[in-house]
């Protein structure tokens, strides 16, 4: 695992996702990259829905932490999730719980819930950010029901797209990435909280979506073209070993 240094304090991290630029807290399609983001988010929507829907649960109650602007969290409610989210933006959460229903809270607000409250929880792209790592972990291993299933997906900087870029690789989106993952960093964090990866999945779109923006930190232009082949030659590399540009753990507690 690396570790950013030095770290944004408490008070400056916000600052860094104040920008209609940060398209994580936006639902804008202002321009042909944006229109292809939302895009794509729909198709990962659907793909992340198949995934939560797929584990035997008694019940169906969903925590999403970094919810952003709730579009996780609205197609999951309207197929009769209970749903719950966690996102520190305020103009973010104020879109989310105009989608919602005013079920999305401050971070400060995770208190209120219950121990062992979650059949599922979810961090898309979000754990990267999280100051206080290990006690977040810990928070999160005691909210989820001894047979729940805690959901983390992150960038994989052992990725081909990772390697190539180097320095300039969008994923390391520093300062605002506090951490930055590997598969065995992964499984180690969370044998240290109990817990234990059981199943790793691709973000095939990852590698394009990043390659695209490494281009552009690179050479100051997108280059689609090679940012796509780059991105095939991620995803072809990782059939082989595993190192996909982001990837998708599903935890279970032992």
């Amino acid at each position: 695992m690396l570790k950013t240094h030095p770290q944004p304090s408490a008070q400056e991290l916000p600052l860094y996702y104040q920008s209609e630029d940060y398209i994580s807290h936006t639902d804008a399609k202002r321009n042909w990259f944006e229109k292809i983001y939302q895009y794509v988010k729909s198709i990962a929507l659907k793909r992340k829905l198949k995934l939560i829907n797929s584990f035997d649960l008694e019940s169906q109650k969903l925590l999403d932490i970094g919810c952003g602007t709730g579009d996780f969290l609205k197609i999951a409610q309207a197929h009769g999730w209970d749903v719950f989210g966690i996102e520190p933006n305020q103009d973010a959460r104020d879109l989310a719980n105009a989608k919602t229903g005013a079920v999305v809270f401050d971070t400060l607000e995770v208190s209120q819930f219950k121990e062992s409250s979650f059949d599922v929880i979810t961090l898309w792209h979000v754990l990267e950010h999280l100051p206080n790592l290990e006690n977040q972990i810990k928070a999160f291993e005691k909210l989820l029901k001894p047979k729940g299933s805690l959901i983390i997906a992150v960038p994989n900087f052992k990725s081909y797209d990772a390697r190539y870029y180097k320095t300039h690789w969008a994923a390391y989106d520093v300062p605002r990435h506090l951490w930055h993952f590997s598969r065995t960093a992964i499984s180690k964090l969370m044998q240290m909280h109990k817990m234990e990866v059981i199943k790793t999945l691709p973000m095939i779109f990852d590698a394009f979506y990043v390659s695209l923006l490494s281009e552009k930190y690179k050479t100051g232009f997108m280059n689609p073209v090679k940012a796509f082949w780059n991105g095939m030659v991620s995803n072809f590399k990782a059939k082989r070993n595993g190192e996909h540009s982001s990837l998708i753990y599903i935890i279970k507690k032992t």
